[in-house]
């Protein structure tokens, strides 16, 4: 049997960033304490200024720009493309990464998950959309003043900006309707 978690933008927990340079909001996670030990965790983070990433060795990281004019990245020496609001970039975890905003303070959303232990797949829509999923676990985070999820397992989510829809436990070929800009995010484990 399915189960559905809403988690509500108001309650995430804020935790400080490993390198120490600024915190973190905290959506969920698969398993652990901290910075340690988790196989998958989905996070928002303010950053204020220009500046280097934490370093998470093992963990592949997908970055999102939520908030502010984008970011320029310089993963291990090399720029790559600029990162505009709502356009996702994957990188390696045990990269080098520093960070140039390109004007001024931005706010970010981040997978980071173990691909020795899990499969992921991230894609933003937008609309009114309809897919089909068999990953395990499904995460929906909204990126819009409102958004609704029809899973058909459930009443109707309605939810609010940066709230996040956490689905576990799915066992077959499950249907989902979307309306507003969301996060998609399907994790199966290896």
């Amino acid at each position: 049997m399915i189960q559905l978690t809403h988690l509500r933008a108001a309650d995430y927990p804020r935790m400080p960033w490993k390198n120490g340079g600024g915190s973190t909001e905290e959506i969920a996670r698969d398993t652990g304490d901290g910075l340690d030990g988790f196989g998958w965790r989905l996070s928002i983070a303010d950053i204020a200024e220009s500046g280097g990433f934490s370093s998470f060795a093992g963990y592949q990281r997908v970055i999102t720009v939520l908030q502010g004019a984008g970011m320029q990245l310089t993963i291990d020496g090399e720029d790559v493309r600029p990162l505009l609001p709502l356009d996702a970039f994957a990188f390696s975890g045990a990269s080098q990464v520093d960070c140039t905003l390109l004007e001024g303070a931005i706010r970010d959303f981040n997978l980071i998950y173990c691909p020795q232990r899990y499969v992921a797949r991230l894609q933003w829509l937008d609309g009114q959309q309809r897919f089909f999923t068999q990953a395990h676990t499904l995460l929906l985070f909204s990126a819009a003043e409102q958004a609704w999820v029809d899973t058909g397992s459930a009443p109707v989510q309605a939810l609010g900006r940066y709230d996040c829809l956490r689905l576990e436990g799915n066992r077959g070929l499950l249907e989902v309707a979307l309306d507003g800009l969301c996060c998609v995010i399907e994790l199966t484990a290896r």
